[in-house]
């Protein structure tokens, strides 16, 4: 059967790094590798080097954390790593690990491991508690103050309509019929342009002010205009916002507060350690030459006219307007 290689979906250095159980010296002699793998704990042997079953637990592993579930048969995985040790082989013999190159990025990769395997122990050692992300969500989130509304909408295109409909309203127009046959958001839903609740973060600022400034029951009496086009807008109720229940956030609050913890732990490291900048902190930006004066030209001008100039002076640009925050509507 031919064998192929599996997509790569990780970098193999540190798996790479564990499936020898020996190392090939300049002279062609073998020494131990840091840990010696035994027979009974290998799943394949390839020219004397033994590749570890923890290797595979671990490409396993990471192919399906990457993969999002996807699986790869055993034997496909164990081909992948067989290639990957014949690669190795073949690299050492050539030399290749004693290139300057190859030297540094070996050390940056170290460097990278061990500031990941400082962070995990870190964050082992020093697990956030319950206590911690309970005042955490006492003071950032249980103790935010607001209010949420409860409101309908009809969205049209033009001011003219909109301006229509709230004489209709005056007459004494059902809302949610308007709406269901009007609106640009509830044609289709037939929704009586229900919007549930909601707070003012989530409407842009205009439509969130207009429903603010209503009294409970009240319509605008003024169309009011954002980026999506002319609402008219039904307050149907407020309340007191109500902040999500502690269990609901927690998962959010840990990453979070770990994130926390570990730049304490940095700056206390940085300000215990003896730091000396040897560079510049800002790049010197190059003088620049003066542009040669241009060669005088006659310009022959109409008698009464003012000369005009053979380029036309550049406009400044006008600034464009910010692009709105992306809302529900």
């Amino acid at each position: 059967m031919k064998k192929k290689f599996i997509p790569l979906l990780i970098v193999g250095t540190a798996l790479l790094a564990g499936c020898n159980q020996e190392q090939t010296t300049d002279t062609g002699s073998t020494t131990p590798a840091a840990t010696a793998i035994d027979k009974a704990d290998a799943i394949a042997v390839v020219n004397g080097q033994y590749i570890a079953k923890s290797t595979l637990e671990a490409l396993e592993k990471e192919i399906a954390e990457r993969s999002h579930g996807q699986v790869f048969p055993k034997e496909k995985l164990i081909e992948e790593l067989i290639q990957r040790e014949l690669l190795v082989q073949d690299a050492t013999q050539k030399q290749l690990d004693k290139s300057p190159e190859l030297a540094a990025q070996l050390e940056a990769a170290k460097k990278a491991l061990l500031t990941q395997a400082n962070l995990q122990n870190f964050i082992k050692a020093n697990p956030v508690t319950d206590a911690e992300i309970k005042a955490e969500y006492d003071s950032k989130i249980a103790a935010e103050k607001g209010t949420e509304f409860k409101a309908r909408h009809i969205l049209v295109k033009t001011e003219a309509e909109a301006k229509k409909l709230i004489a209709e309203l005056n007459k004494g127009a059902d809302f949610a019929k308007l709406a269901n046959k009007h609106s640009l958001d509830a044609k289709e839903s037939q929704n009586g342009g229900d919007l549930g609740w909601f707070s003012a973060a989530q409407m842009v600022a205009p439509f969130s002010e207009a429903t603010a400034a209503l009294e409970k029951g009240k319509y605008t009496k003024e169309p009011v205009k954002t980026q999506f086009g002319f609402h008219v807008i039904l307050k149907e109720d407020s309340r007191a916002l109500t902040p999500p229940p502690l269990e609901a956030v927690k998962e959010q609050l840990m990453p979070f507060l770990q994130r926390k913890k570990v730049q304490d732990m940095i700056e206390t490291l940085r300000k215990q350690a003896k730091v000396e900048i040897l560079v510049p902190l800002t790049d010197e930006q190059p003088k620049a030459e003066a542009a040669p004066a241009p060669a005088e030209q006659p310009v022959e001008a109409v008698e009464g006219e003012a000369a005009t100039p053979a380029v036309e002076p550049a406009k400044a640009a006008e600034p464009e307007p910010a692009a709105p925050a992306e809302t529900k509507k």
